[in-house]
């Protein structure tokens, strides 16, 4: 075999590969796609259809027209926005601390903070519903967003730490020359240049709150502060019946909008992730 047949080989075998795996990723979303378009009775009716017959819209105006998810979708992105948001502002700061001043036992605080992020879930949960019970904070918004905001705060340090040490010092010397104070620096001059390793860190938080079911279940147990994976698993999910065609209908309404976000800033939550792997 010439060695352009062997590079044509090889490419047609990475090209076959890839597309596998892209099948089998988007099958599940294809499936949640098709089952939002049945009936009730269709989705039992012949085990193994994919496609919808008849095709009908009866899913999505019966969640459209409930008040939960309305509710459900007010809640997740108020909480999702408020932690990402915060979530960015300290990460922010704590992640300029840690790259520009000498702080003792740097290297021993950041593994600290890493190794937050390695407990388990449901152990800091524990934890946290014992300081919001006695704080009386459960069932409010205050508690789920100080929750995402400890979940995801030790990473998004991390982040923000390694983009923050990619940011050339003499710029921020040179502003601090023409008379810009540290702050001023920071926000004028650093900040600008550090906005794709935020748009990370806060993607990176909303993306995670967003999907979460076992802080928001526990932390949030009234029906009106319910955020939308328990909310849904509440309303669509029963003992004897679950409604599959309205929780597929739901589902693909609030995975559209993350599929939008996530197209249009990828390119930053990549960079951000990337920073500081390589220095130079």
């Amino acid at each position: 075999m010439t060695p352009a047949a062997k590079a044509y080989a090889r490419r047609g075998t990475l090209w076959l590969l890839t597309a596998v795996l892209l099948a089998f990723s988007l099958l599940p979303i294809v499936w949640m796609a098709f089952t939002s378009f049945k009936t009730r009775t269709a989705v039992f009716g012949a085990p193994g259809a994919l496609l919808p017959r008849p095709w009908t819209l009866s899913a999505y105006r019966d969640v459209l027209a409930s008040d939960y998810f309305l509710t459900y979708f007010k809640n997740s992105v108020i909480v999702n926005v408020a932690a990402s948001l915060i979530t960015v502002v300290l990460a922010t700061l704590a992640g300029y601390s840690f790259s520009r001043f000498r702080i003792p036992y740097k290297s021993a605080l950041m593994l600290g903070i890493l190794a937050m992020q390695m407990f388990p879930s449901t152990v800091l949960l524990i934890a946290l519903y014992v300081v919001f019970r006695e704080l009386d904070l459960l069932n409010t918004y205050t508690a789920l967003i100080l929750s995402y905001v400890t979940h995801g705060l030790p990473f998004s340090i991390w982040m923000m730490r390694g983009f923050v040490d990619t940011v050339p010092v003499d710029v921020e010397e040179a502003a601090m020359i023409d008379g810009c104070g540290r702050l001023a620096a920071l926000l004028r001059v650093v900040v600008p240049m550090m906005l794709p390793g935020m748009i990370a860190v806060g993607l990176f938080g909303f993306l995670t709150g967003w999907n979460d079911l076992v802080w928001a279940l526990t932390l949030a147990t009234s029906p009106s502060m319910r955020l939308i994976p328990p909310g849904f698993v509440e309303t669509y999910v029963g003992q004897f019946e679950t409604y599959w065609n309205q929780l597929m209908a739901g589902s693909m309404m609030v995975s559209l909008p993350t599929m939008l976000i996530f197209a249009f800033l990828q390119r930053y939550l990549v960079q951000g992730l990337t920073a500081g792997a390589v220095k130079g």
